[in-house]
């Protein structure tokens, strides 16, 4: 068939309008398949599990729900402020409600914040732990009195006539917590208590026991690439008592120190209620993405070992733990990712 000019000029116009319109119907597309056009920025915590979560769902949703994604700069208390206040950031992959209760349960119940799952689903981590290869050896070192009563056995290389527990950071709220349960145990005539200096130089001592395979007692806590990357047992310290340990953290409470395991603060993934609202398939995805303590501890070993920020770590666990990430999602939004991850 020939075409005459004006048609020929016509079947161009058709074929250029098509084409102009190819990003629209697909930015329309991914717009349907996320199920909001609002940008959703999730906040990314200044801690190595909060920050490198944050990216691995900033992917999923970006790369297989085509979503307009941003991540942005969190914290505790000022993510869930905003969150509470004007409904941004959308989500916080890995938010501790422990320092925010009561405001947060005051938005649960306004409808103004949504809680769509556990972000560790076997609670955070605290305490006071020693390496297996020492419990291997003495299998009585259970409990925290049981290693007290042998400071001979992690003697203090600068005063080995007494044992030695590894503090926190000056600064640091465990370092108030750890002081107090020092005292409360009775330690001073018998052990040290050491204070690293950094949350660093407390890494380095910790690795360097474990590498030389000496005993250490220390204070740690999880999600951690140091309780992924080496095998630390977690001494029994009882039951937690809320009450002790508000005061044992509390530098004006008067009353003495007193024993207490370290309760397990919640973690999970927040989110403001418009996100619920608008975008059911991203609020359905996001109460699949629990993961356990070893779980989120040993995707951090990467980034330690590799010296890797929270985007390469959250690479790295997208590319090698397919079969966790992917019962989040359908097989069709996986193929999606792991088509932009090649």
């Amino acid at each position: 068939m020939i075409l005459k000019s004006g048609g020929i000029a016509a079947a161009i116009a058709v074929v250029l309008l098509s084409a102009n319109s190819l990003p629209t119907m697909a930015q329309d597309t991914d717009a349907a398949a996320c199920g909001t056009d609002r940008t959703i920025d999730i906040a990314e915590m200044t801690w190595p599990s909060a920050a490198a979560l944050a990216h691995i769902h900033a992917t999923i949703l970006e790369a297989g729900f085509g979503c307009d994604v941003e991540i942005v700069t969190g914290d505790t208390v000022p993510t869930s402020s905003s969150m509470l206040t004007r409904g941004t950031p959308a989500v916080a992959p890995e938010l501790w409600t422990s320092a925010i209760e009561e405001p947060w349960a005051e938005g649960i119940a306004a409808g103004e914040v949504v809680q769509l799952s556990e972000a560790i689903t076997d609670g955070t981590v605290e305490g006071w732990f020693i390496p297996r290869y020492v419990q291997d050896a003495h299998p009585e070192l259970t409990t925290a009195e049981a290693v007290i009563a042998r400071p001979d056995l992690f003697a203090d290389p600068e005063d080995p006539e007494q044992g030695r527990i590894y503090s926190c950071p000056p600064g640091w709220a465990c370092e108030l917590s750890t002081s107090a349960l020092f005292e409360a145990y009775d330690m001073e005539e018998t052990w040290n208590l050491f204070s690293p200096g950094s949350g660093g130089a407390l890494d380095a001592s910790i690795a360097r026991a474990f590498t030389r395979e000496e005993p250490i007692l220390f204070y740690y806590w999880g999600p951690t690439a140091i309780l992924g990357k080496y095998d630390a047992v977690q001494l029994d310290m009882g039951e937690p008592d809320q009450a002790v340990y508000a005061c044992n953290t509390d530098p004006d409470c008067d009353k003495p120190a007193g024993k207490t395991a370290y309760p397990s603060s919640p973690a999970v993934v927040g989110a403001a209620a418009w996100l619920q609202e608008e975008a059911p398939a991203v609020a359905e995805y996001f109460s699949k993405v629990g993961l356990t303590n070893a779980e989120i501890s040993e995707l951090l070993v990467y980034g330690d070992e590799n010296q890797a920020d929270a985007e390469a770590t959250a690479e790295n666990f997208l590319l090698t733990k397919e079969d966790l990430w992917s019962g989040w999602v359908s097989p069709e939004v996986a193929e999606k990712v792991k088509a932009s991850l090649s």
